[in-house]
């Protein structure tokens, strides 16, 4: 499917995964990409690509410093940014009583509020403007759970929330959200970008099988990130016409497992949740 080559956009974690993969996916059909990534070495080889289309920037995105620094050099290379893409990140297991407090706040720093942070800089041009497309990369954990992920699952689960108001606060002005939910896709989620909490002896019968997943699936995931990069792709190119986009057999089959557990729930606690009211 072919896409407007004129858009700007700026997407974070562009140095490998899904970012790399969305880079390079924009740039082969015209566009422009200011890719943005902590490493900015391995940002060379995407923009020699294109060298007039393509603008490496260092980003932090737990730094508010070079998040102004990195927007900055932007919109001197191209001007308004069209579609901002939030996908740096990283994976991290562990039970509950595993996770540090400091593990768990700087994983929120990460996921959630440097997307919010970055989100928040660039919406009053797109609202200005009255176009734009903001795409939060959560995953298919944004909405479903498992022992062990409740850490990471927090902070998309959260991003997911925000995001689905955001779209509500935003759709007056011309501006889209698109939240997408992958499943298991071959990047550096449990390689290079995992974190694993010291074990408790505990938790090892349900946070064990979780660890075992992730240690497994390193190299063997299912999902193509050069096909997920061409759905996201499409999907802006579409207008987003969808709050959500899942992407993989398993996230379409963890989140419909998902929503018929809660409508089980809701179902069997009906009769107690409607006689709460109080009476006449």
């Amino acid at each position: 499917m072919s896409h407007p080559t004129s858009k700007v956009w700026f997407i974070t974690g562009a140095s490998s995964g899904f970012g790399r993969a969305l880079a390079e996916e924009v740039i082969a059909g015209g566009g422009r990409v200011v890719a943005a990534a902590r490493n900015t070495d391995a940002l060379r080889e995407l923009a020699a690509v294109a060298p007039d289309r393509v603008l490496g920037v260092r980003l932090d995105v737990t730094r508010p410093d070079t998040m102004r620094a990195a927007l900055g050099a932007a919109r001197d290379r191209f001007g308004d940014i069209d579609v901002l893409v939030n996908n740096a990140g990283y994976s991290l297991v562990g039970a509950l009583e595993e996770t540090s407090d400091d593990e768990l706040r700087t994983l929120m720093e990460t996921l959630f509020f440097g997307a919010v942070t970055l989100t928040r800089e660039l919406l009053p041009r797109m609202r200005e403007r009255r176009s734009g497309t903001i795409v939060q990369l959560t995953s298919v954990g944004g909405l479903t759970t498992a022992a062990g992920f409740g850490a990471y699952c927090a902070a998309k689960h959260a991003l997911e929330g925000l995001s689905e108001c955001l779209a509500k606060e935003v759709a007056p002005f011309g501006v889209r959200v698109l939240i997408v939910e992958p499943g298991a896709f071959r990047t550096s989620l449990f390689g290079a970008a995992f974190r694993s909490m010291p074990p408790l002896d505990a938790y090892a019968p349900s946070v064990g099988p979780t660890r075992a997943f992730a240690a497994s699936m390193n190299g063997e995931q299912a999902g193509d990130p050069v096909k997920a990069a061409r759905a996201i792709a499409a999907a802006v190119a579409a207008g987003a016409p969808t709050l959500r986009l899942p992407l993989g057999a398993d996230a379409i089959g963890g989140i419909r497992q998902k929503l018929a557990e809660v409508a089980a729930d809701v179902d069997a606690n009906e009769a107690a949740a409607l006689a709460t009211g109080i009476d006449a």
